[in-house]
Order: structure tokens, then sequence, then C-alpha cells
């Protein structure tokens, strides 16, 4: 039974919710947890093919426990180690995810809920929203999220918003790339409703073949390896069934099979 999470199944699309309202959806270890095996479960489940990353309450999330932060303070060395490591895993987890995910940002999304955010595949949030990254006034850095935050916002932005530790607002946010879009509060399902739809006319392998397409050629050379590589993956891509079908499809001029009906 989930502690700290809800999940919430829509067609072919689930959304969950993290459930500590109380302490705007802090993360502790059991959060951590719950997070981890919930997207480990949602990328294998067949009947999903995307999914949202939203907070309860006031705020997408806050950052850390503060009760979880007391105790690592007395913890050993090799106790915050492997308590990083449990984050560290999450993060990757949704990263790796085979389907889309989307970040639903509204509120304070602070230290390591802007590791969630940026471990999503797109983050679209409030205009209200306000977001920072506090670790060094804690005498602490952003290591775990920090290669998902540099993803998003490069070296330079991240220069300012690691070191500075001030909060800015989503426009900021918008400008640098941690975030896709900006809506009023009240429009934030609409706008990814939208984009759920969108999935929804892609070929499901297609999308998680895309996710690793980006994965692996980030940052490397355009050299002779690099267009082998993507020679093949194309080539290795329509010999798939649903490479097959798309094409097919398309000539056809007709929906391919994985495009929901209406009656779906």
């Amino acid at each position: 039974m989930l502690q700290t999470l809800e999940v919430a199944y829509g067609p072919q699309t689930a959304v969950v919710w993290l459930a500590r309202p109380d302490v705007r959806n802090a993360l502790d270890a059991r959060l951590i947890a719950e997070l981890t095996e919930v997207f480990m479960t949602l990328g294998e489940d067949s009947a999903v093919r995307a999914i949202v990353l939203a907070g309860r309450g006031k705020a997408f999330c806050a950052g850390a426990d503060l009760n979880a932060m007391r105790r690592s303070a007395q913890a050993s060395e090799a106790d915050n180690r492997a308590d990083a490591q449990g984050m560290a895993t999450l993060l990757h987890t949704i990263y790796t995810c085979p389907k889309p995910t989307i970040a639903r940002v509204h509120g304070a999304c602070m230290a390591g809920g802007m590791g969630l955010a940026t471990a999503c595949d797109i983050a679209v949030a409030a205009r209200e929203a306000r977001f920072a990254l506090t670790e060094t006034r804690l005498g602490l850095i952003p290591a775990m999220i920090s290669p998902y935050v540099l993803r998003a916002i490069g070296a330079r932005a991240a220069s300012r918003w690691f070191l500075s530790a001030e909060v800015f607002d989503a426009a900021e946010a918008w400008r640098i790339g941690l975030v896709h879009e900006l809506c009023e509060a009240d429009e934030l399902d609409a706008r990814i409703n939208g984009l759920l739809g969108s999935f929804m006319l892609a070929s499901p392998d297609a999308l998680a073949q895309a996710k690793r397409l980006i994965r692996d050629l980030a940052g490397r050379p355009i050299d002779a390896a690099l267009l082998d590589d993507t020679a093949a993956r194309l080539a290795a891509q329509r010999a798939t069934d649903d490479g097959r079908e798309g094409i097919a499809a398309f000539l056809e001029k007709r929906a391919p099979r994985w495009v929901p009906t209406e009656q779906q």
C-alpha cells in the first residue's frame, strides 16, 4: 500500500501524485522508495503510454524533508551515502523510463523537487511557481540532481543558481530552459492533456527509442562513428513492427494501430 503517493489512471496514462501536502511534498526515504517502485512498475506496464508527475496541495515539491535532514546530520558517512544513492536511483529511474514523462509544477519546486522536474522529459509550470537550489546555504551541494538540472539549463545558468541559492520565478525557469511551458494554474491540466494527446499519436516503441536516442547522442561529437550509429538505429527501427505499420498507415492514408479509437 502506498503511503506517500496516489496513482490515478486515465486512458493509457497515469498521474503519479506526491501526496504529502502537509510538508509540501518534501522528500523522505519512504517517498523516494515508493516513487522509484511506481515508476519502475509504470515503465513496464504496456497499458500505460505516458506518465505525469504532480504534487497535491500548495506545492510540487519543496525539497528534502526536515526530519530526514536532521537524521542525516547525525548519520555516518556510509549511511548518508546509502541515502543519497536512493535519490540517485530514483532520478535515474525517471530519466530512463521508456514512457514520456511530464512534470506538472506548481507552487514551490525546490532542490530535490527541481531534480524530479528535470528528470522528466517535459516540465509544464504554473506562472506562480517558484524555484531554488538552496543546498549551498545549508553547507551542501546539489549533487544527485546536478546531471538533470545541468541537462536542462546548462553550466552557465547553473553557475548562477547553484552558487547564489536564490529563489527565482517561473518566467526565469522558462527563459533558462528549466520548464518548457508556462500557464495559469487552472490551465495546467488542459495543457498537459494536450501533450498526452500528442503522445497517443506516436508509436510507443518509437517514443522509447527516441528517448534512448537523446540519452545516447547528447554531447557526442558528430563523427563517422556517430553517423554509423544513427544510420543503424534508423535501419533497425524501420524493420520493427511499429516501423512497418507506421509507413504502411501513411501510404494507405489511415491511422496506425496505436492511435486510440473512440471506442477505446
